[in-house]
């Protein structure tokens, strides 16, 4: 018997440290506004959203993709992007593209395990829904990569993709790595801030 709780989720599910995303984002901008010495916008979480899953290979139609953010005290504010606000923006609520709708959770692991516990728990559960038929995966791989490769290398009948800063040490059939997805969100606002000076 599956002593984990069953919570429906939809058939691609993204799970996201929010720290990670966070640390990724600022260095990033600040790597760019220091090439291009001037400040640049900030990021429309819907665009980014909709990168990420273009990226992992989601195609237009009806799609239910799920994003699941994880974070602490440090990390309930996504920096530079808008929305930003974990609990308040970005529990409960939803966007319709031509590639279907994006539902937001966020789940705080104050005052329960730590963002690393969470993170893992809930990839757990994720990865043994029989609902989730794509998992996307953006986890701080610099504190706790080891165990999500060691998950991520158990998963069976599912299409898994990992976004991360660098190349794992083994690969697997699962990974993208994350800086491109990043460059070119903020290459996007480089693109068009520049544009609009010409």
């Amino acid at each position: 018997m599956n002593d984990k709780p069953q919570i429906k989720l939809s058939e691609t599910v993204v799970l996201i440290d929010a720290a990670f995303l966070n640390f990724v984002i600022t260095d990033m901008k600040g790597y760019f506004e220091d090439t291009l010495q001037r400040s640049l916008q900030e990021i429309d979480l819907s665009i980014l959203t909709t990168y990420l899953t273009l990226d992992a290979g989601i195609t237009e139609g009806k799609n239910e993709v799920q994003f699941l953010f994880v974070y602490d005290k440090e990390s309930g504010r996504l920096v530079h992007c808008r929305p930003s606000d974990l609990e308040k923006e970005l529990n409960g609520v939803a966007f319709q593209s031509p590639y279907g709708e994006y539902s937001f959770a966020s789940v705080p692991s104050e005052g329960m395990v730590t963002r690393e516990d969470l993170f893992l728990d809930l990839l757990s559960i994720v990865a043994d829904s029989a609902d989730v038929k794509r998992m996307i995966v953006i986890s701080f791989n610099e504190e706790y990569g080891k165990k999500v490769a060691d998950a991520l290398n158990e998963i069976k009948d599912k299409e898994v993709i990992q976004f991360r800063m660098n190349e794992p040490d083994a690969p697997g059939k699962y990974t993208v790595p994350i800086r491109k997805i990043v460059w070119r969100k903020i290459k996007f606002y480089c693109d068009a801030g520049i544009g609009d000076q010409s």
